[in-house]
Formats: structure tokens, C-alpha cells, sequence
């Protein structure tokens, strides 16, 4: 059996690993090198010149980093929130996402971007934000959402390899979770994803931290008689839509569970793509689970009303077998 960390340890392993075997790869950002969540805490010790930190100008980091990897190194940023990626909007959309097609492939933009993304720490709007989805959209970049810490290393590993952008986000809820990671070399494929639960009457798809909580509604329901298929997808760009439909061949039904506002949410695009490609598949219409187009609450008890819970995904499921 493999031993068991934590995600915050598994992202640090990845860290130390790849900058131990490449020489290129660079971190930056703000107070990286005290490290407070833990990320990349003893970077320093080993890596003094390539831990580098930063003012507080995320564009101005975003930028940087880019002439960086275009110079053939492998930077990876550190963004402390994931609200924060929105004073680097074209930093990431217009610059990074899109120079290698640009340049015909002739500059590559080895580039990884982690940000701490969700909510449930009471932190109000600007720090608890889910901003996911607005990165679907922008051609060239690559999506990472793991849910586990074995997930999170060998995804993180891949992403740092990777001759593209890479979007990495890491879910405050995830940090302190433990789970198997192997001490050997590994890397997790991008878009492919994992069937978490297997299930015959619902299919959901559930994104970083729905999953555990799609896992419980799913043992729930399954005292009920309901049998939940639960997918982690892990990236989101390049999307494994085809692990989604061979579900549905056998449920005929989805439902789709972020935390993310469901208005023109990861939600709304897995369920286009489904609709698009495997409409013939469906029994039901599917359903979405996420957050109101509402500012998240500061208050920490109106943010648990905010944000998408057990009892919502049950709802959801037993919706589409009406």
C-alpha cells in the first residue's frame, strides 16, 4: 500500500521533484518563500535563487513569467487566490494562452499557474471565488482541478513537463485531505479522467471539492436504492468527454456538481458538449448543481447557504428520475 499525505505535501513533493530534476523550472509569486499554506514551505532551502518573491502585481508576475518560459525556462507561478487570476486576465487569455499559435509553434510557453481556488474558509468575495470556468473559454490553455493528493502531484508533475500553459487549482478544502501518493515517479494524463464510484441509475460529474460530497450523497441515496456513477473529471481543458458518455450509455441520466456559479459555469459547458454529442443518450434532462450568480457571503453561515451541499446533489439526482 502506498504511504498517505497530504495534498498540501503532495503539491510540495511535485515541486521539489521537478525542480530537482530540471534545472529550468523557477517559482514566483507572493511570499513564496515563506509559504503561507505550505505549498512550497522549504522551496528555499534548496532551490535559494529559483524561489523568487514577488511585488503585489499579478499581471506584472503573469507577465514576467511568460518572457521566462519563452526564454526556455518552466516557471511556475503561485497566485494566492484564485480571484487574483482576473488582474492577470490578459496576461493568461490574450499573451500566454495564445503566442505559440501565434508564432506558427515557434515559441512555446512552458508556463504553470497554481491558484487556491473555493470557498468555505469565510473569506468573502475576492478570496473564496471558483474561477474556473472563465479560463474555458480562451484557446491553448490547459485546466487542472484535481480532487486527491495522488491526482494532484502526478497532475502537477505533468503540468510543469508540459510545453503549454497550465492552469493548477487547488481547492482550500483539499489542502488538509490525505491520501495514497507513491514515493516513485509518476505523472497523471491530462484528459482523462476517473470513475470515482461506479453506478448504474445517475451519472454525476462532480469538480474538486463535489466530489467527496457527491461520494456522500451517493452513499445516501444508495441506502434509498438510488445507485450514483460519480466522475472526477481532473482537467477540464482537455475535457474527457468520453469517459462522460460511455456513462451515460449506461445511465441515461447526469447531473453535473461544482461550486462554481452555474451561470455560464463548467456545468453549462459539459452539458452543452453532452447535449451536442450524446443527446440520444439522455432520459432526462440534465441537471445542474452549483452556486447562485450571487457575490459569495463573507458571513460564514450564509456562505454554507451559498455554497452547493450533499443535500442539493441528492435533490439533483432525484430530479432526473422523476
Amino acid at each position: 500500500m502506498s504511504r498517505q499525505i497530504t495534498y498540501i505535501q503532495a503539491i510540495n513533493e511535485a515541486l521539489k521533484e521537478e525542480m530537482s530534476n530540471n534545472h529550468q523550472v523557477v517559482v514566483l509569486g507572493e511570499d513564496v518563500r515563506v509559504s503561507p499554506f505550505g505549498q512550497t514551505a522549504g522551496l528555499l532551502n534548496e532551490f535559494e535563487n529559483r524561489v523568487i518573491n514577488t511585488p503585489i502585481a499579478e499581471s506584472a508576475i503573469v507577465g514576467t513569467a511568460i518572457g521566462m518560459a519563452m526564454a526556455g525556462m518552466r516557471p511556475v507561478v503561485e497566485i494566492m487566490f484564485s480571484d487574483f487570476t482576473y488582474l492577470a486576465m490578459d496576461q493568461i487569455s490574450n499573451q500566454a494562452a495564445q503566442w505559440r499559435y501565434m508564432t506558427g509553434g515557434q515559441v512555446k510557453i512552458p508556463l504553470v499557474i497554481r491558484t487556491l481556488s473555493g470557498g468555505g474558509w469565510g473569506l468573502g468575495y475576492n478570496h473564496s471565488q471558483s474561477t474556473e470556468a472563465s479560463f474555458m473559454h480562451p484557446p491553448g490553455l490547459k485546466i487542472a482541478v484535481p480532487s486527491t493528493p495522488y491526482d494532484a502531484k502526478g497532475l502537477l508533475k505533468g503540468a510543469i513537463r508540459d510545453d503549454n500553459p497550465v492552469l493548477f487549482f487547488e481547492h482550500k478544502l483539499l489542502l488538509a485531505v490525505t491520501g495514497e501518493v507513491p514515493e516513485e515517479d509518476y505523472t497523471v494524463e491530462f484528459g482523462q479522467a476517473r470513475i470515482v464510484r461506479r453506478g448504474k441509475d445517475v451519472t454525476v460529474v462532480a469538480i474538486m471539492s463535489m466530489v467527496q460530497k457527491a461520494i456522500e450523497a451517493a452513499e445516501e441515496l444508495g441506502r434509498e436504492g438510488i445507485d450514483l456513477e460519480v466522475i472526477d473529471p481532473r482537467t477540464l481543458a482537455p475535457l474527457d468527454l468520453a469517459t462522460i458518455l460511455s456513462s451515460l450509455k449506461k445511465t441515461g441520466r447526469l447531473v453535473i456538481v461544482e461550486e462554481s456559479r452555474k451561470q455560464g459555469g463548467v456545468g453549462a459547458e459539459i452539458a452543452a458538449k453532452v447535449v451536442e454529442e450524446g443527446f440520444d443518450l439522455l432520459n432526462a434532462p440534465v441537471v445542474r448543481v452549483g452556486a447562485p450568480a450571487v457575490p459569495i457571503p463573507g458571513s460564514p453561515a450564509l456562505e454554507q447557504v451559498y455554497l452547493p451541499g450533499v443535500a442539493a446533489i441528492k435533490a439533483a439526482a432525484q430530479k432526473v428520475l422523476e
